[in-house]
């Protein structure tokens, strides 16, 4: 669905719109694993040396092996540093329905950053059930299951360079 070259165009670009809006600023990017690493470590290279990064991890659990989410998040591994007074960026692979992202952002707003800004990979309008702003996207893309940049089909591909469609075979007759 995207190639390898789209990507980086395109997380290079993002990197560049963030060293502009983060100027004179320390970004304090927060994901989700496992899907969100991928991304995260490829954009927080493309941000500018002139804007201190910062990186931190949770763990949050939706999916399950299933192919959509469940609506119900159990955090399995929380931030390791405080978000008081931080300019936070929450990294995302993917953002579907936005439950999880919606109880994600809820939960860190209330942690009183100075900022709390979203950036995805992907972006499934269509699919939205929760209302998330999202401040920047890579690519907005149709209801289909994807793979490769972080994004598995149970715990496989993730490491695919560029975004492919998962074609179940019900759906292939």
């Amino acid at each position: 669905m995207i190639t390898e070259e789209e990507i980086e165009r395109r997380i290079r670009e993002i990197g560049e719109k963030i060293s502009l809006d983060y100027a004179g600023k320390t970004v304090h990017m927060v994901t989700v694993l496992k899907g969100g690493v991928y991304f995260m470590t490829a954009l927080s290279k493309r941000v500018s040396e002139a804007v201190p990064v910062e990186l931190d991890f949770m763990s949050v659990s939706s999916y399950g092996n299933d192919t959509s989410s469940s609506g119900v998040v159990k955090i399995v591994k929380d931030l390791d540093q405080p978000l008081e007074g931080k300019d936070v960026l929450v990294i995302e692979d993917i953002i579907d329905s936005g439950r999880t992202l919606y109880y994600l952002l809820d939960l860190l707003k209330s942690r009183h950053p100075a900022s709390l800004k979203l950036c995805t990979l992907l972006d499934k309008p269509d699919r939205r059930v929760k209302d998330v702003r999202v401040d920047y996207t890579g690519f907005e893309i149709e209801d289909r299951f994807v793979v490769g940049c972080g994004m598995d089909y149970q715990q496989k591909y993730r490491n695919l360079p560029y975004i492919g469609e998962v074609v179940f075979e019900e759906e292939s007759k």
